[in-house]
Parts: C-alpha cells; structure tokens; sequence
C-alpha cells in the first residue's frame, strides 16, 4: 500500500477504501482476518484511533465482523455486496467523469485497450497476519 495519503479525504475514510479494494481484489476473503489495528498503526505511522475508525466504518457496513478477543474478519458475501455497491457507485458517480474525459481527448476502444495492459498495484501489502494481542477487538 503506497504510504502517503490524499488530503482530501480523511485518512480513515482512505484505509476503508483500501480494505474495500484489497476484498474486490481478493487479497482479503471471506473469513481472512484484516491487519490487526495496531499492526496497522505501526506500519503505516497512523494513530491507532483513526485505524479503528476506518475499520469500524467496515464493521457498520457489515463488511467486517468484530470477533471478540480474536480481531476482525471479513463477512460472508461481503464481497459480493461490494462489487454490486462499488459497481453501482462507479457508473453513477465515476463513469460519467470518465466518459467525459475520454469524449474530451478523442481516445478510441483501441487506445483505451492498449493502454490497460499494465495492471494497477495492489492498494495493500497482503499482510494478514494477526497477533495474539490484536488491537482490533473490542
């Protein structure tokens, strides 16, 4: 995951789309276990308030589930509700911005197509372990 943070959003708010991302990708499935918070925290310099912040953003989403003592784990279809939610949020919000822009530039299918070659990087090291004392419980 690329350490450095937008200032436009709230960092809790950009952790929770990482997570959300790492699930569409499959790098997190149903049952893994996320990064404990402190782990999180450690890493990536945050403090662990807003990492339990964006995790609890998953959890009232029911994208998460707290297990008590043990950490938090992705949901059962959590992603299957993501991608029908994100698919929805990126036509509605997303694709018009898009469309636009490519109307703007004159870029042709073939273009566009070539251009996707390369893949996007993983919004997260797959790091899923969890310790024994994980911060993520409650």
């Amino acid at each position: 995951m690329d350490p450095q943070w937008d200032d436009s959003m709230p960092i809790y708010r950009q952790l929770r789309d990482r997570v959300v991302a790492m699930i569409l990708e499959g790098a997190l499935k149903e049952g893994d276990p996320l990064p404990s918070v402190r782990n999180v925290a450690a890493d990536f310099r945050l403090n662990p308030l807003t990492v339990l912040e964006g995790y609890q953003q998953l959890v009232d989403e029911q994208l998460v589930e707290k297990r008590r003592g043990r950490g938090m784990f992705v949901s059962a279809g959590a992603r299957k509700a993501l991608m029908k939610d994100e698919r929805q949020r990126f036509l509605e919000d997303e694709w018009p911005k898009v469309h636009a822009t490519i109307q703007r530039l004159g870029l042709s299918a073939a273009e566009l197509l070539k251009s996707s070659v390369a893949a996007p990087a993983a919004p997260w090291p797959a790091s899923n372990r969890q310790d024994k004392d994980n911060d993520s419980s409650s």
